[in-house]
């Protein structure tokens, strides 16, 4: 039986956890990344019993370039190759204006997206380049954001545009080594545990925005980890039909 691995940071809540336990359900053997162990057991947890011995916690700093090599080293050991990567890591910060927002906040979002997602794909593209047979796929997590930004999210908005530039790159730099690259935009997505937020508009008044179910996200995730080597979406957004986008009114 052939293993397909795939690796899923963020996999300690949200849509990490979500995607995690999707791709379990399609056979995967799925490595969750997060910097504390305690919600990658409680996802490996949620898992099915016949599928829990496919979820593996590693908790690391993805901000840190020598605890990403090591988490990427110990997944070579341990099976051999990396077949999909799914940056979805992200620390995210209220909506402040530019004047307001302080540079410990900006480096700590940049450092979770921006740098989070350059330093696990550096690495993956690496084993991915070396495996026999090569290749794989890197999905992004973008965000509606890496293309439109909402008012008050300087650091957010730049940190998503970085993740959209890099899925560019790498889609390009991984052409001649059969790695894909595609990354899905995801709209909002109902809160797991509170009230979906009110949020400044481009108008400047406060509006309840649509959210739709987090399943449909795993089902892009899930397809997308699914296309046969040579085949990419490269860029795809999932939102509710009504939530604003197109100029963000």
């Amino acid at each position: 039986m052939v293993v397909r691995t795939a690796v899923v940071t963020g996999a300690g809540r949200g849509i990490g956890r979500a995607c995690a336990l999707g791709l379990l359900d399609d056979g995967w053997t799925v490595v969750l990344v997060g910097r504390r162990p305690g919600p990658l057991e409680e996802t490996a947890a949620l898992a099915p019993a016949d599928r829990r011995e496919r979820a593996v916690p590693m908790s690391a700093d993805i901000t840190d370039p020598e605890a990403v090599n090591a988490l990427f080293e110990a997944v070579a050991r341990r099976y051999g190759r990396l077949d999909v990567l799914f940056n979805n890591a992200a620390d995210v910060m209220p909506y402040v204006p530019v004047e307001e927002v302080s540079v410990a906040d900006w480096h700590r979002v940049m450092g979770s997206i921006a740098t989070g997602t350059f330093l696990c794909s550096q690495a993956a593209f690496r084993l991915m380049k070396d495996q026999d047979p090569r290749g794989g796929r890197i999905i992004n997590n973008g965000a509606p954001s890496a293309q439109v930004p909402r008012p008050d999210s300087i650091a957010f908005t730049a940190a998503k545009h970085a993740v959209a530039g890099m899925t560019r790159a790498l889609s390009l730099d991984g052409r001649r080594y059969d790695i894909s690259c595609g990354q899905i935009d995801i709209g909002n997505v109902t809160p797991e545990d509170r009230p979906q937020p009110a949020v400044r508009q481009a108008d400047g008044s406060l509006r309840v925005e649509p959210t739709m179910d987090v399943r449909h996200v795993v089902d892009m995730v899930r397809a997308m980890a699914a296309l046969p080597r040579g085949v990419n979406i490269q860029s795809v957004l999932v939102m509710p039909s009504s939530m604003p986008y197109v100029g963000r009114g």
